[in-house]
């Protein structure tokens, strides 16, 4: 009983911690994207996420907005908002954004 106190309360703690912070780690990154840490790597060496490296290179740093800004990059269309187009093309022969 009490490990698994000691075990919350240090996740409490990480959480908080990770509501300040500007600058991530990658195990930071993993927690805040959902995804595991390995992937994260993947996506790095890859270069399909943005990051930053340490001034000897050993270091992977990731900045909350961009992580953030990168996580939000694919939004996907409500059906509401799918309808209204269609309906806005019908009408005029042009798509909304136009």
């Amino acid at each position: 009983m009490e490990n698994e106190i000691l075990k919350e309360l240090q996740e409490i703690k990480t959480l908080t911690l990770l509501g300040v912070k500007e600058a991530l780690t990658t195990r930071d990154a993993a927690l805040i994207t959902g995804l595991s840490r390995s992937y994260i790597f993947k996506l790095t060496s890859r270069l399909k996420i943005p990051h930053y490296k340490s001034d000897g290179g050993k270091l992977t740093y990731f900045d909350k907005a961009e992580l953030t800004a990168w996580m939000l990059q694919h939004r996907v269309k409500t059906a509401h908002e799918v309808e209204s187009e269609a309906a806005t093309y019908a009408v005029t022969g042009k798509h909304g954004r136009e």
